[in-house]
This record gives structure tokens, C-alpha cells and sequence, in this order.
């Protein structure tokens, strides 16, 4: 699905504000080109990948009746769910695992969420696709701290997807809040955590973990992260998540200090360092907690690979980065805004300089971007 063919959820659906349009938007684009200019560099480069079909990870609400369930995303600005069956920025695998999930909440009365009254038991589904079976881990979210209440759908899901149901879990959310997924978690069935090969490693992916949709475009710019780091280097890497990028430079990095705080990444993270050789895994090293109370991370670090949420850098992390900068820092972002203020606090001491700047189309028909920034200490390059 490459073209841009008439959407079926258009309007009202609101996910792909710029849908068919190439390239990343123009906003972003000029907000890159300023940074560009700003630093005296060239102007960056837009990768590209698929633009449909592409989403291998969803998050759909369950809200409707029981004779007719929904699941879709919500208007903007509302509660009200789009039904969205056909969506053609999925991996046809969600489209598949959503259809089965509509067919079991039908055939078991399951009771979608209700918003407003804080009653009903199911109130979102989960899809994750594994590349390699071409099959789907899926979190069905109860309205309840136990499985007990979607047991019933959970039976007639399994039965429904049978070889394309890679793992299947129940997520409790129990509390009345806007937050997708809650704390209570149980598996079901089938195996721990997704398993995929990125950048010559293998990365697990439990439930609870982020991961990258646009997966194949994603694998693109780790490889470009690696180029980036020499071997025998000693890197730092902070908002590490399972390790996407850190497992696959254990191979020829001297040392790679990994720096995460949320539990599912760690336990991803355990799972993805338990798979690599005992040499690699004698050269890891990892922090567990926040990136602003782990600098002693940095510590003798040639590189420092950072990879922030939409805040950008903890204010710690930033400080330590300017002031006493290891010889590269390589900066993922996605967010425009976050990183060019991150880029000014990193550049202010005159200790750094931005190299190069990149644009990464990882969100097509969205007025998002990732960027990928590569600075380097003044007067010395690694």
C-alpha cells in the first residue's frame, strides 16, 4: 500500500492530519532548516520509508455496545470514538487482530468502556507485530485489576487469531483516567516479549516497553547510529528503552553504559543482554533510574547517545552534557521544539558544535518528525 488512495475513515478520523502528502511538513521542515542555518550547516536530509502499511504497533479504545463494538482512536478534542476497520496506515495484521477483537466482544457480550459512567470492562486493545512470525502481541485493557472480567473475550480472541496470535495479555486499569494502561499486568498466553532483530541484535519488546511503529524505516536509523560511533568506543546511552540501538554496538564498543528507568524497558533490556555473548554482555553496564541521577554514566564516555521522550533532556543531563562533553553526542528526537532547545543549552558554553542534522520521516501523514542531531566537542572529534 504505497499510494494515497481515498482513506475510509476520513473524515471524521483524525490520525493522518497531512494524509498522502510526501515528505515530512512544512513547519517541521522550516523549523529544521533554521536550526540548519543557525549552526552554518547544510540543510538536512529527509529519509523516507512506507507511508501505508506501515504501523507495526496500535493502541485502539473499545467503546460502543456489545452487539456493536468500536475500536478506533477518539475525535479530537472528544470522547467519541472512529471506528476505524480499514485503516491504512496499519500493518494489515492490526486490522486483523481489531476485526477479531470486534468479533469476540460480540460473541461474549463483553461490555465496552464507557467513558462518562466509568462502567463497562474492556476499554482499549494493544497490538504489537512481530516482524519475523508475522504474528501479533496483544494487550486486551480491562476496567478492572484482574483478567477475570475479559477472560471470556480473551478465550474467543485466542480461538479467533490462532497461528497469528504471537502472545496474548490482560493490562488492569482500573482507575477513572485518561492514561491507557494501568499497573496490573498477567499474561495469558504465549511468549514474554516480541522478539526482533535490529541492528545485528536481538531486542525484546515486552508489553509494557515503547517501542518505534515504522519499524522498518526505524532499523535505517539505528544503522546510521552505529556509523556514527567508532569501534572501540565507549558509549553512554540515555533513554536507552530495551536497547534498539546500544545491543547491536556491544559487538565492537569497548564498553556501552545503558540508562533507563521504566520497568518494562529494563526487563526488555535484561531479556535483550541475556541473548548477547558473555563477552558482549561483560562490556555492558546498566543504571536503572532516571537520566538526571545517572551521571557517573558518562564517565570516561567517548559517545553519548541520547534518545529523550517529547520533553527532551533531563536539565541535569543537559548541564553535565554542555559543561564537560564526551567527544560526540548523538541526539534523537522527536520533537522539533524540545530539541532546539536542547541544542542551544548543549551549545551555549561553546564546547560543542552541531555537525550534521538529519530528518527522519518515522510519523508519515502527521505533522511529526524524529530527528537525528550529531555534535561534536570543539577542537577534538573522536
Amino acid at each position: 500500500m504505497s499510494r494515497a488512495e481515498p482513506c475510509p475513515h476520513r473524515p471524521p478520523c483524525p490520525g493522518c492530519p497531512r494524509y498522502g502528502e510526501p515528505g515530512i511538513a512544512p513547519a517541521a521542515r522550516a523549523a529544521l532548516d533554521a536550526i540548519a542555518r543557525d549552526a552554518r550547516i547544510a540543510a538536512p536530509r529527509v529519509a523516507v520509508g512506507a507511508a501505508f502499511g506501515f504501523r507495526h504497533r496500535a493502541r485502539l479504545m473499545v467503546r460502543g455496545r456489545s452487539g456493536s463494538p468500536k475500536l478506533g482512536i477518539f475525535r479530537e478534542g472528544t470522547h467519541e470514538i472512529v471506528d476505524i476497520p480499514r485503516c491504512r496506515v496499519h500493518h494489515p495484521l492490526v486490522n486483523e487482530v481489531a476485526a477479531a477483537a470486534r468479533e469476540a466482544v460480540r460473541a461474549t457480550g463483553v461490555r465496552p468502556y464507557d467513558d462518562r459512567t466509568h462502567a463497562g470492562t474492556l476499554r482499549a486493545i494493544q497490538v504489537v507485530v512481530e516482524r519475523a512470525s508475522r504474528s501479533a502481541q496483544v494487550v486486551l485493557v480491562a476496567n478492572a485489576a484482574t483478567p477475570d472480567s475479559v477472560r471470556a473475550a480473551a478465550d474467543a480472541l485466542v480461538a479467533g487469531l490462532g497461528a497469528s496470535l504471537h502472545s496474548l495479555w490482560c493490562n488492569g486499569q482500573p482507575a477513572r483516567s485518561n492514561a491507557i494502561l494501568g499497573p496490573h499486568w498477567e499474561r495469558l498466553a504465549g511468549p514474554e516479549a516480541v522478539r526482533e532483530t535490529i541492528g545485528g541484535a536481538d531486542v525484546f519488546f515486552p508489553p509494557g516497553a515503547f517501542g518505534q511503529s515504522h519499524l522498518d524505516l526505524a532499523d535505517r536509523l539505528v544503522a546510521g547510529v552505529h556509523e556514527i560511533v567508532s569501534d572501540g568506543a565507549r558509549v553512554a546511552e540515555y533513554y536507552c528503552g530495551v536497547g534498539p540501538i546500544g545491543l547491536g554496538l556491544l559487538r565492537r564498543a569497548a564498553r556501552v553504559a545503558f540508562v533507563e528507568s521504566a520497568p518494562g524497558a529494563l526487563r526488555g533490556l535484561e531479556l535483550g543482554l541475556a541473548a548477547r555473548p558473555a563477552a558482549e554482555r561483560g562490556r555492558a553496564a546498566v543504571f536503572a533510574g532516571e537520566a538526571g541521577d545517572a551521571l557517573a554514566a558518562l564517565d570516561g564516555a567517548d559517545v553519548a547517545i541520547v534518545d529523550p521522550p517529547r520533553k527532551g533532556l533531563d536539565a541535569p543531563l543537559a548541564a553535565a552534557l554542555a559543561e564537560a562533553p564526551p567527544a560526540r553526542v548523538v541526539y534523537v528526537s522527536c520533537d522539533v521544539e524540545s530539541l532546539r532547545r536542547d541544542l542551544a543549552l548543549l551549545r551555549a558554553p561553546g564546547r560543542l558544535r552541531l555537525a550534521s542534522l538529519e530528518a527522519w520521516a518515522l510519523f508519515p501523514n502527521t505533522e511529526h518528525v524524529e530527528t537525528l542531531a550529531v555534535l561534536e566537542r570543539t577542537g577534538e572529534v573522536a
